[in-house]
């Protein structure tokens, strides 16, 4: 499956002192990658929730490449990595439109769980809807 880009335009308040953006709102970025992934495929996480899915984030990982500042537009790629049971593997990269440079990578794995947290394997029907977009 082919990743999905979502754009970004960086805030002020997403800034630190050197006018950098700050390091955790990549992961808040990852999000929103995952978000509109989930929309584009006419499944917005929203529809999870009411069936009684939700997908807490488990592990996160983040490499920074070269710095976002204000007012910059980003452009997130969000792909599935890999499926399992249990488990959904997000990656992500972020880059600035302007050059397309790479400002940061990573990934963010999510349990399949029902509301009261315990977990959920497949068929579950969230699994079985994204291995069925990844075919």
């Amino acid at each position: 499956m082919k990743a999905i880009e979502t754009r970004i335009r960086v805030r002020y308040g997403e800034t630190d002192q050197m006018g950098i953006a700050f390091y955790a709102n990549y992961l808040s970025w990852f999000e929103v990658g995952r978000t509109e992934f989930c929309r584009a495929l006419s499944r917005p996480y929203r529809s999870w929730e009411e069936k009684g899915i939700i997908l807490p984030a488990v592990e996160s990982y983040v490499r920074y490449k070269h710095p976002l500042r204000y007012d910059d537009v980003a452009i997130i790629k969000t792909s599935v990595q890999e499926v399992k049971p249990y488990s959904v593997t997000f990656s992500y990269e972020v880059s600035l439109e302007e050059s397309g440079r790479l400002a940061a990578e990573g990934w963010t794995r999510h349990a399949f769980c029902d509301p009261s947290g315990k977990l959920m394997k497949e068929p579950e029907p969230f699994y079985s809807w994204i291995k069925e977009q990844l075919e």
